[in-house]
């Protein structure tokens, strides 16, 4: 049974989830501070974590950085703060989505139905190629220039679309339909920072004077480019 875990110091939110979670057919497990919540991690090995920000001991900030360093887990940030700073903070963190309350019952369960598709071993089948890099679905991994560069899973299947379409551009809702399986979803924040984190994982493992493999095309999208000169 696909197993979740919620982060969440709010009783009755809590007990709401978990009643939610439970009918869908999830097996839940609640943490109710942060230091729990990483504690659950490995005690528990969740599918998936849905995670409150303003959490005692550990806030959820703290959590999604420790969890980001140590696995690739899922994480949908749900919180009261709907401030685009902070949907904008948590995407460039690395959450996988961002749901403030109070959320609509039908679209929490949309939203971790999504983030559970795209973490299914099934959808990380077949090996893309390029000249200076090798996709690695298995290990949801890049080898780049000779490196291995770890990536999320969100990560992995965007460079692994952009390889995919190498030379043409890419739109923002394109990638966020064949990435994200969300077309109407937080749009460019999202892309964005995914690209970025890509980006930054590549250059860390490659010269200082390689070029940029992906492009930003403004006004239009993204542009995979591999070793290709400005």
């Amino acid at each position: 049974m696909t197993r979740v875990l919620v982060v969440e110091d709010d009783e009755d939110v809590a007990l709401a989830l978990r009643v939610l979670l439970t009918r869908a057919g999830y097996e839940v497990v609640r943490a109710a501070d942060g230091r729990d919540a990483l504690r659950r991690l490995f005690a528990d090995e969740p599918d998936l974590m849905i995670l409150d920000i303003g959490l005692p001991v550990l806030d959820g900030w703290q959590v999604l950085e420790r969890t980001r360093d140590m696995t690739d887990l899922p994480v949908l940030l749900l919180t009261a703060r709907g401030a685009e700073s902070d949907r904008v903070r948590g995407l460039r963190a690395g959450a996988d989505d961002y749901l403030p309350k109070p959320f609509g019952t039908e679209e929490l369960l949309a939203r971790v139905e999504a983030l559970l598709r795209r973490a299914a071993p099934a959808r990380w089948t077949g090996t893309a190629l390029d000249e200076s890099l090798r996709l690695v679905p298995e290990r949801r991994s890049a080898v780049w220039r000779g490196e291995e560069v770890r990536l999320s899973d969100i990560e992995y299947r965007l460079l692994q679309t952009l390889v995919r379409n190498r030379g043409r551009v890419v739109s923002t809702g394109q990638l966020l339909d064949q990435v994200w399986d969300d077309p109407q979803g937080i749009g460019p924040d999202r892309v964005k920072f995914a690209v970025l984190r890509v980006r930054r994982k590549l250059q860390q493992s490659a010269p200082a004077t390689a070029p940029d493999p992906i492009e930003a095309v403004r006004g239009l999208g993204y542009r995979y480019r591999g070793d290709q000169e400005e």
